[in-house]
């Protein structure tokens, strides 16, 4: 079994042009999520997937391993298009870390491929942080104000989702319970070779557009989705979606430190 990462990185953002290649405290951002994806183990190999040359030559530079897609409407289709160009079987596994994941733990995306190595059955796995109710309460009240990053996962006992969702789920109606199950989701994704070609085939749902969230339409294909369960250990997670995020996270890095050693 062969386990890639393959990093998904588009020039035009409608948010953010030439976003990968933001400088963040003197790296590319593109430079240091590949950078992050280089130091997880049982790797094969870390392919960066994109549509611009400008981004080619630059990765190229500090030595990636770099495959042209040309325009795809999303993260997935262009991993997805990436793979068409490997020799890849039905049981390898492919893992999905987006070229924003700036701040993504190396120890969480190495939790998600030892679960996925561990249960060769699983066919697509996600990552989850448990959030206190007043981390819950924040976000709920975020969302109120309009915005609407950050979502929520519910699952069952055996750790697949039951559902994705932009609002904040569950509803707290009965908080005496101890530990509430509130979970926020890590959008990160590892793939069998085969559910990523079955995901691509079908046709995006009804519950995919409403929510605006991609894994809904492996959940209403009935796909299984395990969800595996880390903890950030007090470090903040955050990506770059548009130019004011740049400093938030140059402030994040200058207090909390590299998540890696740079030489």
């Amino acid at each position: 079994m062969k386990n890639i990462i393959i990093i998904p990185a588009r020039y035009n953002s409608s948010r953010f042009p030439g976003k990968p290649l933001v400088g963040i405290k003197g790296k590319s951002l593109i430079f240091r999520t590949w950078s992050i994806a280089m130091s997880v183990k049982s790797i094969d190999d870390v392919y960066i997937a994109t549509d611009h040359v400008d981004i080619q030559k630059h990765a190229m530079n500090f030595g990636a391993k770099v495959i042209m897609t040309g325009n795809c409407p999303n993260g997935t289709e262009r991993v997805f298009a990436a793979t068409k160009k490997l020799a890849l079987q039905t049981n390898d596994l492919v893992i999905n870390l987006q070229g924003d994941a700036v701040l993504t733990l190396p120890r969480v995306v190495q939790a998600l491929v030892d679960s996925m190595i561990k249960n060769d059955s699983v066919l697509i796995g996600t990552l989850a942080v448990q959030i206190t109710q007043s981390d819950y309460v924040a976000m709920q009240q975020s969302k109120l104000n309009g915005n609407v990053g950050g979502s929520m996962v519910v699952f069952d006992k055996k750790q697949n989702a039951l559902y994705f969702s932009k609002s904040m789920i569950p509803y707290l109606r009965n908080t005496t319970l101890g530990i509430l199950p509130l979970y926020r989701h890590i959008g990160l994704y590892a793939y069998r070779f085969s559910a990523l070609k079955k995901y691509i085939s079908l046709p995006a749902t009804v519950l995919e557009k409403v929510e605006g969230l991609e894994q809904l339409r492996a959940l209403e294909n009935g796909i299984p989705i395990r969800v595996v369960i880390v903890d950030y250990k007090g470090r903040t997670h955050a990506s770059i979606d548009s130019p004011n995020d740049v400093k938030q996270v140059e402030r994040i890095i200058g207090k909390e430190g590299e998540l890696i050693p740079f030489n």
